[in-house]
């Protein structure tokens, strides 16, 4: 289709609200449904090259979930995903949720032991994962553990999604990082559950019903699983929907890099992408030189993606910056957005970028500066309150709400906002006012309604658009006999936002470096979570009533970057 044949039209709310012209509750499957039956012959995922239609994914779908039940998965029951973005990310999502289950959402960048307690935490039946050793493995851990729920673990065949020739290499050249099944162990092929013929018992499903645990955490770094159902995640899709306002007569194209375990991409990337029946064009992980020659291509018209993501492009060499001219709908978010990494990227390659701002807890969208170019965006601002969404700023102490303009807590309304922690009453309770979801974010809002966000209340680090608890690195610190105090925080990176710094104090007369604490900590932590820098003192700062003080350690960082931001000016 040639660019002058294309042509936008004024969206059509009437499959996702009301006669009053609310948000309407649906299913999640009801939008899958919509894709499959309208776009049967629309490409809907392309892995690596490898292409499925929308007609071929349907199918896929009814069989796999006639297969979960013959294995007796039963409406309620978890299953967890512990996948990178492949076919199967999306399958297995959809089969769970037409059979009435849970999706529970694991990392696969966790250590062993996260990956253990969320299934244990969860009481995942199943647990899906790729037969590559290394994620087997995390899973494979877990088998016996205490309180696990855990009855069958099934193995993705990664050679059956590539194309030909990756399927060959991993068959062949790559074939020892293949996982073997343990004995002990119960297991079921992928490819056993797609075998079934299709022949799904019928699930009575209400769109209040959880769908998703999606896992977050706070200040003790123990994870709470959100409980997300339907008509939350459905309703930040159709918040999208008409957040963008308009609908164009070709398909839509997203370039899915971001990962699909992580909530942003769910919403923006698979749950958005099938409410428009758009291509979703997936790759495993961000690896630079395959994301450039996927948008060569691919050309994608949607791009969804943290600041680590924007940054890198808008750095490359002039002779790699790709052409995203074709791109209309790019949003960041997962972190916030430095203003110099926005302008960079758009000076470079043309593209717009609006930013936007959200938790896992509210499916995660809040706001979002607008697109298209129909109103302004705001320079270091996460924009307007999204559609049927309210915002507000309170006290975080007394929980008032406050004139705008005052900073205060932002909370927030709307049928993104979760249900509640997976049996965690107290913490559920803990983190609603008056029935306003807390953020634990100080932000103001201006004039116009759009939010600037000033500081973080939650004593956490955002790298790359990943939550790191400072408690878990400081937990895995205090194993080291040589370690009497630990505190993480974080510190500017060019590239990942924000990264761990570990200050360290040890007992008397014991003796540890870096390096060797660096070694310690590979063996606790995941990648994401190990420290970039460390720093040895002979005391740790603390409070008047001998609390270790994180504040102090967090101005002098504050101080150094200021002083090195203006001694670099001055040179310049």
């Amino acid at each position: 289709m040639t660019e002058a044949a294309v042509v936008s039209h004024p969206l059509d709310p009437s499959r996702i609200l009301d006669a009053q012209g609310n948000l309407r509750p649906r299913l999640l499957t009801e939008a899958f449904d919509r894709a499959i039956t309208k776009f049967p012959d629309r490409v809907a995922i392309d892995f690596l090259g490898r292409e499925w239609t929308y007609g071929e994914l349907g199918r896929e779908v009814e069989r796999v979930a006639t297969g979960l039940q013959a294995l007796g998965f039963e409406k309620d029951d978890r299953f967890g995903l512990c996948l990178p973005n492949t076919p199967y990310s999306v399958i297995l999502y959809y089969a769970v949720l037409r059979a009435g289950g849970i999706v529970v959402q694991l990392n696969p960048l966790y250590s062993d032991s996260e990956v253990e307690f969320l299934i244990t935490n969860s009481g995942a039946k199943m647990v899906a994962v790729p037969d590559l050793e290394a994620l087997h493995a995390k899973v494979a851990n877990a088998w016996g553990a205490e309180d696990s729920a855990m009855e069958r673990i099934v193995l993705c065949s990664m050679a059956d999604v590539l194309p030909f020739w990756k399927s060959l290499g991993l068959r062949t050249l790559k074939r020892s990082s293949l996982a073997s099944k343990r004995p002990g162990i119960t297991y079921s092929d992928y490819s056993e559950l797609a075998a079934h013929q299709a022949n799904l018992r019928t699930v009575q499903q209400d769109p209040h019903d959880v769908a998703v645990l999606q896992y977050t955490g706070g200040t003790t770094g123990r994870p709470k699983g959100a409980m997300l159902t339907h008509a939350n995640l459905a309703g930040n899709s159709a918040q999208m929907l008409l957040h963008v306002g308009e609908e164009r007569n070709i398909q839509e194209r997203t370039l899915g890099v971001l990962p699909l375990f992580h909530v942003f991409a769910l919403t923006c990337v698979l749950n958005f992408g099938v409410e428009i029946a758009a291509e979703l064009v997936l790759l495993p992980r961000f690896e630079m030189d395959e994301v450039l020659a996927t948008i060569r291509r691919k050309p994608p018209t949607q791009l969804f993606g943290v600041p680590t993501i924007y940054n890198a492009i808008g750095s490359l060499p002039d002779d790699k910056v790709p052409d995203l001219r074709a791109v209309r709908t790019s949003i960041s978010g997962g972190a916030p957005l430095p203003l110099d990494v926005r302008k960079a990227f758009e000076a470079r390659t043309g593209s717009p970028v609006a930013e936007g701002y959200g938790l896992t807890e509210a499916s995660p969208i809040i706001t979002s500066n607008p697109l298209l170019g129909r109103e302004p965006v705001k320079e270091n601002s996460a924009g307007p309150a999204f559609p049927h969404t309210v915002v507000e700023i309170r006290n975080p102490e007394t929980g008032e709400v406050l004139p705008q303009g005052e900073r205060g807590e932002i909370c927030a309304r709307g049928p993104q906002v979760m249900k509640g922690y997976w049996n965690r009453p107290g913490a559920t309770e803990e983190t609603f006012v008056d029935g306003a979801l807390r953020t634990g974010d100080i932000g103001y809002l201006d004039e116009d309604g759009y939010l600037f966000i000033v500081d973080r209340i939650k004593d956490l680090i955002l790298c790359s658009g990943y939550n790191v608890y400072p408690r878990v690195i400081e937990d895995a610190a205090y194993e080291h006999p040589a370690v009497k105090e630990a505190i993480a925080i974080g510190i500017p990176d060019e590239y990942r936002g924000e990264a761990p710094k570990l200050f360290i104090a040890l007992h008397e007369g014991d003796e540890l470096d870096a390096g060797q604490l660096n070694e310690f900590l590979k063996m606790r932590l995941s990648p994401i979570e190990m420290p970039d820098a460390y720093e040895f003192r002979d005391e740790l700062p603390k409070t008047l009533v001998g609390k270790l003080e994180k504040k102090a350690l967090v101005a002098e960082e504050k101080a150094k970057a200021e002083a090195a931001k203006a001694a670099d000016g001055e040179q310049t």
